[in-house]
């Protein structure tokens, strides 16, 4: 059995049991979507969030788009995971002028690292790039340089340094929406100079066809990170989003040990299928149970609303290993 390596887990941490005689690896919460498209005034949807324990709660980083569609990331509080206060108005960066340009931002993640919590998004400078910050309270919010050149989207942080190094994947992209995409992995000493860039996988045959993208933050364990990842089918009904699951090398996480075949989560109810973006279920956090291997997801529906799903770490490795994705069957390789 693998084990999860982190920080104990709240007593509150959201968490339904798996339903009897379901044979998916991951189950959704009864009571979805948690999160509604009209949860603050002014929203249009609020969706593709992170979420991370905070004191004896939690806290998250929310993509509230607007009633003008126009994108935006917010604060927001909980005591129990799943009711959520999210600020109305938009997170303020304090920062050098020249690095705060507010085009767009989208699509956050949140990762605690050496006593701060940092968040990464798509941020638009001349282009869709990945913008960081950091907070130590969820109030006040200080920005960092942008790691990258534009175009790049999906920038998700490591839980820890690696070889002493920050460390982070990503997905390069196009000025659009974007009909290609790889993950790479990518260190910096000091969260401003990034180097090291290193191609961990592309797409695949069936689901992961068109395009591939870090998920949430990657979960340490005792055989390697666990990384969850959405991928994208272009379907004769345009782009449906899934995720599936990998397995990194330790030490040297550009190295994928496994790889599934079979995706673990997809679109398959009316709030994942009908929305603003129908068929999207996309990954943004997950909050983890070390001592019994317990893994909740936050993800994105339909580019419109906020799910919880369910899984293990025994349940995501052992379905990935039943199902393995054969050399042959990535284009990229």
């Amino acid at each position: 059995m693998a084990k999860i390596i982190g920080r104990p887990a709240l007593p509150n941490m959201p968490w339904q049991d798996k339903p009897a005689g379901y044979d998916k690896p991951v189950w959704r919460y009864t009571e979805n979507p948690i999160i509604k498209r009209d949860a603050i005034p002014t929203s249009n949807s609020i969706f593709n969030s992170a979420v991370v324990p905070f004191g004896d709660s939690y806290a998250g980083v929310f993509r509230c788009d607007n009633r003008g569609v126009e994108m935006d990331i917010f604060a927001g509080f909980s005591k129990d995971g799943i009711h959520w206060d999210i600020n109305h108005d938009p997170i303020v960066f304090e920062g050098e002028k020249d690095v705060i340009r507010k085009e767009y931002r989208y699509d956050p993640r949140v990762c605690f690292i050496d006593g701060k919590y940092y968040i990464t998004w798509c941020n638009g400078y001349h282009g869709p790039t990945i913008g960081i910050g950091w907070t130590e309270n969820f109030k006040t919010f200080h920005q960092l340089e942008n790691a990258f050149l534009p175009y790049n989207r999906n920038g998700v942080l490591f839980p820890r340094r690696i070889n002493g190094n920050y460390a982070m994947v990503s997905r390069p992209s196009d000025t659009g929406h974007t009909p290609f995409g790889d993950i790479f992995y990518s260190e910096s000493p000091d969260l401003c100079y990034w180097g090291k860039h290193r191609w961990l996988f592309g797409t695949a045959n069936g689901w992961q066809s068109k395009k591939v993208g870090p998920g949430p933050t990657p979960i340490e364990t005792d055989e390697g990170w666990l990384m969850i990842y959405h991928g994208v089918l272009n379907s004769c009904n345009g782009f449906v989003y899934r995720f599936g699951t990998a397995l990194l090398d330790i030490d040297r996480p550009w190295i994928v040990k496994e790889r599934g075949r079979f995706y673990v989560f997809g679109p398959e109810v009316d709030y994942e299928l009908t929305g603003d973006v129908p068929n999207v279920t996309f990954p943004c956090a997950t909050l983890t149970d070390p001592e019994n291997g317990r893994i909740t997801i936050y993800y994105g529906a339909a580019d419109t609303v906020t799910g919880l799903a369910f899984t293990t770490v025994d349940e995501l490795i052992s379905y990935m290993r039943k199902y393995p994705m054969e050399v042959g069957d990535q284009e990229n390789k």
